[in-house]
């Protein structure tokens, strides 16, 4: 149970801006998977749209209100930090859907707790070895958008110490596979700003293998 000081209004409130700062990266990235969800481009084509949105991104995190970046720093922020868009980092996943999603406690980086539909998996092969990663859903059910957050090898190396996300459309009924564009991988947004409180990957989501795709570090 939380302590009943004036610091628990400010989390709350400030979780819920950060909830609203977070749906403009979202939204970046997001247009970038949709356009690709159904359409097959090579491999030029590919990295210039997913450039073209970091792009916007970086804008964003320099000029918008709403961007995580302090504004101490926002004079010297130039860019995200990212590894080359890849197409062998996006990978068809099988989906393995819980017929009645369980709500779980996801826990939070200022030790409090989010509630989540468990929503399913996604099985998939990389460097010729399956592994398998939890779906989750906004227990409002007021979200289209799945949640997927990860760890892998490259994290507190080249990567966030703290994991970071993925986003995918969810898909109708008869779909049995989803996409898992790791170069859209992104930072919570503790990432740049401690103040934040974001979910932290759970166990189930710790891979043993590492991601070089998407979003690096921010700091050194």
């Amino acid at each position: 149970m939380l302590p009943d000081v004036p610091g628990v209004a400010y989390l709350f409130k400030k979780n819920f801006r950060m909830i609203k700062k977070i749906a403009i990266a979202v939204a970046v990235i997001g247009i970038i998977f949709y356009s690709l969800n159904d359409t097959k481009l090579d491999a030029s084509a590919y990295a210039a749209q997913i450039n073209k949105a970091r792009k916007a991104k970086n804008q964003s995190f320099r000029q918008s209100a709403e961007s995580p970046i302090p504004e101490a720093q926002k004079a010297q922020f130039d860019s995200l930090k990212y590894y080359p868009a890849d197409l062998s980092f996006v990978i068809n996943a099988t989906i393995i859907r819980n017929e009645k999603p369980d709500t779980i406690s996801m826990q939070m980086s200022d030790n409090r707790a989010e509630k989540y539909l468990n929503w399913g998996k996604a099985q998939f092969t990389f460097n010729k070895t399956s592994h398998q990663l939890g779906i989750y859903l906004k227990a409002t059910g007021k979200d289209s958008t799945l949640f997927i957050p990860f760890t892998d090898l490259t994290n507190g190396r080249e990567t966030y110490g703290g994991g970071r996300y993925l986003d995918a459309p969810l898909p109708k009924l008869n779909v049995a596979e989803i996409k898992l564009d790791f170069n859209t991988a992104y930072n919570p947004f503790c990432a740049y700003n401690n103040e934040y409180s974001c979910p932290v990957p759970p166990a189930d989501n710790r891979l043993e293998v590492a991601i070089p795709a998407g979003e690096k570090s921010f700091h050194e």
